[in-house]
């Protein structure tokens, strides 16, 4: 007990004393850590706007003139059991005809030149947000356009391609962007206590002629640099709240839509900041107590 006692009254005797290089240090840190949050919470954004689209997806399937209602029915039932479907909805050669006239408006009277009605009876398929992959989508319309019955099967290939690889390319620059940032905290913890500890060699020696164990001599830099990185978490975390709430209350009085793309993060991401700040600094400082000798 007395040892913690010791490195924490030690390790903030030094915080204050060379307040100047720490609070050079938190700056670096929490900047640090709120360009990799603000990168996180785009990609976090990004990837629920995709998710609320993606749940309009559908693929549309037409069928043949010919085709009786048996086999109408049997396509029915093929899609309400297939696993990555989630709904089924058929729509007839009439209802059809219908939606079109309701879109066209005034302009509908170009249908009466038809004799007959032009328009396919079809299915309005609704996929899992599991099945939302480029391939398996490719794969299940290339199986349900040779089924027989089927005209053509239309779908949003090309948005569908396009909204995967943003969600995969936020995802991995993510990863980079918090692997860079890893490596950067923990280096400025790194050198911060690496001139520290040379500052002070001979207490050091003094505390090690006593028969001091190394314990008592690397804990109160490991304290200092969990406290660096624990603070500059916390700046990191208010500011990255204070950004979000300033969006949605202040910015969405004017841009109202900019709720449909603004989502905080979960609560327990704000508390993780701080503790990830602190481990990445932890981190520089053992390496730092670790690599010099004494």
């Amino acid at each position: 007990m007395k040892t913690i006692w010791h490195s924490l009254h030690t390790a903030f005797k030094t915080i204050w004393l060379e307040k100047s290089v720490h609070l050079l240090a938190v700056l670096s840190i929490s900047i640090g850590l709120s360009i990799i949050c603000a990168f996180t919470m785009i990609t976090f954004n990004m990837d629920s706007a995709l998710k609320r689209w993606s749940r309009s997806f559908g693929v549309v399937v037409y069928l043949n003139e010919q085709i009786s209602k048996e086999r109408e029915t049997s396509l029915k039932n093929r899609f309400l059991q297939d696993p990555d479907i989630s709904e089924v909805k058929y729509i007839s050669k009439e209802q059809a005809l219908q939606d079109v006239r309701k879109t066209l408006g005034k302009n509908a009277l170009i249908l009466d030149a038809f004799q007959i009605n032009p328009l396919p009876s079809s299915f309005e398929l609704k996929l899992k947000r599991t099945a939302l992959d480029p391939l398996i989508i490719t794969k299940k319309v290339k199986a349900i356009g040779l089924m027989s019955g089927v005209k053509e099967v239309q779908y949003g290939e090309k948005w569908l391609s396009s909204l995967s690889t943003i969600a995969k390319t936020m995802k991995i620059g993510a990863i980079v962007f918090g692997s860079a940032i890893f490596i950067a905290i923990t280096f400025i913890t790194y050198c911060i206590i690496k001139i520290f500890f040379s500052r002070r060699k001979d207490d050091i020696e003094t505390l090690k002629l006593l028969g001091a164990p190394r314990l008592f001599i690397k804990l109160p830099f490991l304290i200092e640099g969990f406290f660096i990185g624990a603070v500059g978490g916390t700046i990191s975390s208010l500011l990255l709240f204070g950004i979000y709430a300033f969006t949605s209350f202040k910015v969405a009085e004017f841009m109202p839509s900019i709720n449909l793309f603004v989502t905080s993060l979960p609560l327990l991401a704000y508390l993780f900041i701080p503790c990830a700040g602190a481990l990445m600094s932890l981190t520089g400082s053992y390496i730092a107590v670790g690599k010099i000798r004494y």
